[in-house]
C-alpha cells in the first residue's frame, strides 16, 4: 500500500431518503476503516429515518420503508459512529457536496458532538476531476489524438467540438449509458434525438434554476423548495412566483416560470 497513513482513514458512503441535505435522512451508512498497517475494519447499519423514503430514492438504492422498519434511528446509533470515527481522517466519493454535509446534519439533529474540523477530508471525485481533465483540449486529445493549439479561438474550439462529438459517436455507438448511480439512462446512437435526450433532457431553463424529475415534472433546483414540483410550490405558496418574478433571475428563467404557471390552464408545459 503506497498510501502513507499516520492515523486510520475512514471511507464512508450514505444511502438516504432523498437528496435534500437539510430535510432528508440517512437510511444506510457504511464505513470502512483503513488502518496504517493496511488492515480494514467495517461498520454498516440500516437506519430508520423516521420519515418516508421517496420512491425515486428507492428506485436507485433498492431500500424500502419496510426494510428500515424496526431498525435503530440515527440518534440511537450516532454515538457508535462518533466513537468509530474518533481519531480518524475521512474519505469518500463526492462526500464534500453531499455525504459529509448530510452526515453532519444528522449528528447535529441528534445533539451528538462531531467535530469534523479537526479531521482531514479526502474526496476521490475531486482527485478524479483534477487528474482527468474535462476540458475541450483534453477531450480533443483523448478522442481525436490531436493537440488543440488554438484553444479559446472560437473557430478552433467549434471545429474541435464537432470532431469530438463525431468521434464519440464512432467510439460509443450502441453502448449503454448509466448515470452516476449506475442506472441505465439510454444508449449511444448516431441520432440527434438520442444524444439530445441523453445530454439535456432534464433541462428546463438555461440558468438551471429548474430541471425535470423522472416523471417529467419541472422541479426547483435551488433554495428552500429544491426538489419540489414548481406547480405544487406555486399552489402552496403563490407569493413564491411573485418573489422570483421580481427577483434577480434570468429573463429565460422568468419566461419558463410564467409558462409553467400558465400550463395549469392548458394542461401543457
Amino acid at each position: 500500500m503506497k498510501l502513507k497513513l499516520k492515523v486510520p482513514l475512514c471511507f464512508f458512503d450514505l444511502e438516504t431518503t432523498g437528496i435534500n441535505i437539510a430535510q432528508d435522512r440517512i437510511i444506510e451508512i457504511a464505513v470502512v476503516k483503513l488502518m496504517p498497517n493496511g488492515e480494514t475494519i467495517r461498520k454498516v447499519n440500516l437506519i430508520n429515518p423516521t420519515i418516508p423514503i421517496s420512491p425515486e430514492s428507492t428506485a436507485i438504492h433498492g431500500i424500502t420503508n419496510e426494510d428500515v422498519k424496526g431498525k435503530p434511528t440515527f440518534k440511537e446509533i450516532g454515538k457508535e459512529y462518533v466513537k468509530f470515527l474518533e481519531g480518524c481522517d475521512l474519505a469518500g466519493f463526492n462526500v464534500l457536496k453531499f455525504d459529509m454535509p448530510l452526515l453532519v446534519e444528522e449528528f447535529l439533529r441528534a445533539d451528538i458532538d462531531f467535530d469534523y474540523s479537526r479531521k482531514k477530508i479526502i474526496d476521490a471525485q475531486r482527485i478524479f476531476h483534477l487528474m482527468e481533465k474535462r476540458t475541450l483540449s483534453a477531450a480533443y486529445q483523448f478522442y481525436c489524438g490531436k493537440q488543440l493549439n488554438e484553444a479559446h479561438s472560437a473557430e478552433a474550439d467549434t471545429v474541435a467540438t464537432m470532431d469530438v462529438l463525431l468521434a464519440q459517436v464512432d467510439r460509443y455507438e450502441n453502448q449503454d449509458v448509466t448515470d452516476t448511480l449506475g442506472k441505465k439512462i439510454g444508449s449511444i446512437a448516431p441520432s440527434v434525438d438520442t444524444l439530445s435526450q441523453l445530454t439535456s433532457s432534464e433541462l428546463v431553463d438555461l440558468a438551471g434554476r429548474m430541471q425535470r424529475n423522472d416523471k417529467g415534472e419541472a422541479i426547483f433546483n435551488f433554495g428552500k423548495h429544491k426538489g419540489k414540483p414548481v406547480l405544487k410550490v406555486f399552489k402552496d405558496e403563490p407569493s413564491y412566483y411573485d418573489w422570483m418574478m421580481n427577483g434577480d433571475f434570468a429573463l429565460d428563467t422568468k419566461r419558463w416560470l410564467t409558462k409553467i404557471k400558465l400550463s395549469v390552464l392548458t394542461g401543457k408545459i
